[in-house]
């Protein structure tokens, strides 16, 4: 063990002195507090992200093809579904699922009241893994009886509570087309996405309905949506997609079809950010000031050292020494504040929200390895690498002065 090793032991962990020990306290709460705002700050911004992110995919998809055409409305042009599309797209390994779609808008009449809507039609390819992970009560549409799901519908908990309506009601939806167009459904069940873009817009039906209003061919659809593997490459797979397109469609991405959500989304990696430096320079400041306290506090024992032969180097590792050891407490400490908070929150949804305003009941959390490091080791060394400044006062403390200082 080395000279300045040993010493930095002894004045950490076996100091008599009150008024170091309160001024070590303090500095490693800091460290403690600041470590774990920042594991929990990124924990939620990560958390909103998953959460909003597969809310949304859930029920877009990561992107859709359509018709290409100068139509911009919500019922779609048609065309023909293409299995050589279909072939490539099975082809691509990045490609985990392509299901047909079609959207027609109308208005539901009920109880008095009516609400326009856009019915989104899906066929018995479809994922409803989303649906089922947001259903408030009833259930998927069964298309294991074709002539019972023509007659099944879903609709949000939004427009059941603006329409009166509960599971297994049955109202009238009206198509606005020429002849005006009127079918009957039943409510299969009732979902709650947490997203007012989807909540207060959409319902969803069977894709034949939507071929028999519009006169459609058999194999005509309203478009493709396509869920990829890997949401973080969804720029690239998107170039991907639109080299194996027929010449007659085109893709847009979900960032496109939701673009305010997903601006507000980069907007909380900017908040994150913020959070960090803040949080990152308490720490620092009150490690700085406790070392500079601890320096002053030993001037004598500086002084001693010095005219034993000590170098200025190797007095200034034993206070460096001394606040790495500080600095891993209120890591450790910081660690099991942030983790212990985020594994409460992850297990009780302690924290609610607003759904209305954050897309969601409750504070998510989401915790990456990654993170956790990378946040521990830059505290560790941006703290390190400032202290080296005030430990130089070591320098400026001669022996006699510090000896007569006592």
């Amino acid at each position: 063990m080395s000279f300045s090793s040993f010493i930095a032991g002894r004045i950490t962990f076996k100091t008599k002195r009150t008024f170091s020990k309160l001024i070590v306290r303090i500095a490693i709460i800091g460290i403690m507090l600041g470590l774990g705002v920042m594991i929990l700050s990124v924990a939620v911004v990560n958390g909103f992200k998953q959460e909003i992110q597969t809310k949304i995919r859930g029920f877009s998809g990561d992107m859709q093809v359509i018709k290409y055409d100068n139509n911009n409305s919500y019922e779609n042009s048609p065309f023909k579904n293409d299995p050589e599309f279909l072939a490539r797209a099975d082809k691509a390994g990045y490609i985990s699922k392509v299901m047909p779609f079609a959207t027609k808008p109308g208005i539901i009449r009920a109880n008095d009241e009516i609400e326009g809507v856009v019915m989104k039609g899906v066929d018995k390819t479809y994922d409803w893994s989303f649906f089922k992970s947001v259903m408030e009560s009833g259930t998927v549409i069964n298309f294991a009886d074709s002539v019972a799901a023509s007659k099944q519908i879903l609709i949000s908990k939004y427009t059941a509570n603006r329409l009166k309506l509960k599971t297994g009601d049955d109202f009238i939806m009206y198509f606005v087309q020429e002849p005006l167009r009127k079918r009957k459904f039943t409510i299969a069940g009732i979902f709650d996405s947490g997203v007012d873009e989807v909540d207060k817009t959409f319902v969803v039906a069977d894709l034949a309905i939507i071929k028999r209003l519009n006169n459609w061919k058999p194999d005509d659809i309203g478009g493709y949506e396509i869920r990829v593997n890997n949401f973080d490459k969804l720029a690239i797979y998107a170039q991907s997609v639109t080299q194996i397109l027929p010449i007659n469609l085109r893709s847009y991405t979900v960032n496109e079809t939701y673009p305010t959500i997903f601006e507000w989304l980069s907007l909380l990696d900017v908040n994150a950010q913020v959070m960090l430096v803040l949080m990152l320079l308490v720490a620092v400041i009150n490690m700085i000031s406790a070392l500079l306290i601890m320096i002053l506090e030993r001037t004598t024992m500086i002084g001693m050292f010095k005219a034993f032969g000590a170098t200025n180097w190797a007095i200034q590792k034993v206070f460096l020494y001394n606040a790495t050891y500080l600095v891993g407490i209120g890591l450790v400490l910081g660690n099991l504040f942030s983790l212990g908070l985020g594994w409460f929150q992850y297990s009780t949804h302690f924290f609610k929200l607003d759904q209305a305003s954050y897309y969601m009941k409750f504070v998510p959390i989401k915790f990456t390895l990654p993170d956790i490091l990378i946040l521990n080791a830059g505290t560790l060394v941006i703290c390190m690498l400032v202290l080296i400044i005030p430990s130089m006062l070591v320098s400026r403390i001669t022996p006699v002065r510090a000896i007569r200082f006592k």
